[in-house]
């Protein structure tokens, strides 16, 4: 696999040069990081976060340079697959989530109180000027 992603990752390049363009132009243009056209030129497509990037990405660069981006899947398919661990890519299970240790630092918690200790008192502050006031005291 990364053999041809090197091959296809060369005819990006020969393409963009072809074109007289640099990497920041393209990243300008496509709004693809130079980073990642870099990777996908050297054939290091491991390094997106997942397959979904990577097609979107290679898909993308392809239209911009104007390369038939079926008959590349055509000729390079393993280059559009990646190597599978055995663990799924994305797992919406329960297992997913994580509880948090603690709802709130006690610091903040601190704080939280006081905050609703002073309106409490604020509140019961105007009541007694309000009964004043209605001389009801």
């Amino acid at each position: 696999m990364v053999s041809e992603a090197k091959s296809l990752g060369e005819i990006f390049k020969e393409r963009r040069v072809e074109l007289n363009l640099s990497l920041k132009e393209v990243e300008s243009a496509t709004n693809i990081r130079a980073a990642h056209l870099e990777a996908i030129e050297e054939g290091l497509v491991d390094r997106f976060l997942s397959k979904v990037y990577m097609y979107g990405f290679m898909r993308q660069y392809a239209q911009f340079l104007e390369l038939d981006i079926e008959k590349l899947s055509r000729d390079f398919p393993d280059a559009f697959t990646s190597r599978s661990s055995g663990i799924p890519e994305f797992s919406f299970g329960i297992g997913t989530l994580e509880m948090r240790k603690k709802a709130m630092p006690r610091r903040s918690r601190l704080m939280s109180y006081s905050a609703w200790a002073t309106a409490l008192f604020g509140v019961g502050f105007l009541a007694w000027l309000f009964a004043r006031y209605l001389q009801l005291i």
